[in-house]
């Protein structure tokens, strides 16, 4: 939506100037809108559909916001499997921009959702699908480079941050219900849509996006692709520095508040020993809180980590007398500061955060 205001210029020898403009872009939530950003850097600014704090799940958009879809030629999306309520917006106000569904594309590695409280230690060949072509993208090349074996597989239901916490969910539900372990901000089945967590997604992206871009700007092309590049080696930088960070933790069990983060643990050789709620909008039960602490005692859980949007005395709960640390994980990092350079602090926030838990 937004376009730089040098922007951009194609001067066609021997006809006389031609201007031409950087395509319009919008993008559904922070870390989407950081890689189109660092993509788009130097020559223009992508739009943000939803802001930072705000769920991915369930959101009004404001009118700016629609403005910014029913202008952009381009848009991207994580998919229908993080942000259901998208779907009819994107056909009523951007049925004419071209829209690419990153989930879906070439070099995205998704994992299906984790059952139950405890995440068993399990071989899932063949449970995850790699939309990787055969000419290069690997969506684990940057893990396998600093040479840790990949690990946890699985699933997760998920919300992010509200801008506004709605007093329901500080009681750890939502206006789905309150239901014990029922509710949920989209299916618990089919598709983890925490993608983004993946470090080698999001390089395999750049590229999906850097592409995307010269087909619609081809005097830019160049551009796009060196700043494809530039994100990719940044993106390498951090991964080597929060895995060097992690090295102490990596050998010790905690739990997560929902399962948000197995993209995560994948990218970084963790294994999350399970959850206290089943998803981001469901409120876990005393049966559920007691199983959960059993898991800290019979795991000797070092970290039970919770989130900002959560009612932190769940978590006080399933601590009280086991002795485990606590600390905050956001995967949306909705404190970070948008734009080219978020999806590394991403990554080096959430790092700091589990290696730093007391």
């Amino acid at each position: 939506m937004w376009r730089s205001g040098s922007a951009i210029l194609a001067l066609l020898a021997g006809t006389g100037a031609a201007w031409a403009e950087v395509p319009r872009v919008a993008t559904d939530i922070t870390p989407v809108h950081g890689l189109v950003a660092r993509v788009m850097q130097g020559l223009g600014e992508p739009a943000l559909v939803v802001p930072p704090g705000a769920s991915p799940h369930g959101y009004s958009m404001r009118p700016s916001e629609a403005r910014a879809l029913d202008q952009a030629d381009l848009v991207f999306w994580l998919g229908e499997a993080l942000t259901p309520w998208l779907h009819g917006p994107l056909e009523e106000l951007a049925g004419g921009a071209h829209r690419v569904e990153l989930l879906e594309a070439t070099g995205t590695t998704v994992l299906p959702f984790r059952e139950g409280a405890r995440f068993e230690a399990h071989a899932h060949d063949g449970d995850e699908e790699d939309h990787a072509d055969h000419d290069g993208h690997d969506a684990h090349e940057d893990h396998d480079d600093h040479g840790h074996e990949e690990h946890a597989e699985g699933h997760e239901d998920h919300d992010d941050h509200e801008a506004h916490e709605d007093p329901a969910e500080k009681d750890g539900h939502s206006d789905h219900g309150d239901h014990d372990d029922h509710a949920h901000g989209h299916h618990h089945d089919g598709t983890d849509p925490h993608a983004w967590l993946l470090p080698a997604n999001a390089q395999a992206w750049l590229d999906v996006i850097a592409e995307e871009l010269a087909e619609h700007d081809p005097g830019n092309a160049a551009a796009y692709k060196a700043n494809a590049e530039a994100g990719r080696q940044e993106i390498a930088d951090t991964v080597a520095s929060v895995l060097a960070a992690l090295e102490p933790f990596r050998a010790k069990q905690f739990i997560v508040f929902h399962d948000a983060y197995q993209y995560f643990e994948r990218g970084f050789g963790l294994n999350a020993a399970g959850a206290i709620s089943i998803g981001d909008a469901s409120k876990p039960g005393p049966a559920r809180i007691a199983e959960m602490r059993d898991v800290v005692a019979d795991l000797k859980v070092a970290c039970v980590f919770s989130e900002p949007q959560f009612n932190p005395g769940v978590v006080a709960t399933v601590l009280d007398g086991t002795g485990a640390g606590t600390a905050v994980l956001d995967p949306l990092g909705a404190k970070l500061e948008a734009g080219p350079q978020f999806y590394p602090a991403l990554l080096q926030d959430i790092g700091a955060a589990i290696a730093g838990c007391k």
